[in-house]
């Protein structure tokens, strides 16, 4: 898996690609979440679009992340999820927890109101 990570408005895209699978990947999405903090930067959106595979620990790493910015005071959406992951949230009723957005766009809309 691979993040790159840019910004719109008053949000920070990451972009995650290939297979989400938990691992060292967690840890440097986590690293990357706790500088944004450290930057007062707190609207985070996580785009889905070039995931190909997730797993369980890949779930995780997203409550992770998504528990990491609630407790500091941020927040942390999800855009573009294929028809394969958004079943997988459908599943593990995971898709109660997350707000999600057909695009980047929409989510970072979210964010101006």
């Amino acid at each position: 898996m691979k993040i790159t990570q840019s910004e719109a408005y008053n949000a920070v895209i990451i972009e995650l690609k290939g297979n989400v699978m938990g691992g060292p990947e967690a840890a440097e999405l986590n690293t990357t979440l706790h500088k944004l903090l450290e930057e007062e930067k707190k609207n985070v959106i996580v785009d889905l679009a070039s995931v190909k595979f997730m797993n369980s620990s890949g779930l995780g790493m997203l409550i992770g992340g998504l528990t990491t910015m609630k407790n500091g005071g941020g927040d942390l959406k999800l855009a573009n999820a294929t028809e394969k992951i958004q079943s997988l949230l459908i599943i593990t009723k995971l898709i109660t927890i997350f707000e999600h957005f057909e695009s980047v766009n929409a989510a970072v809309e979210s964010y101006k109101s």
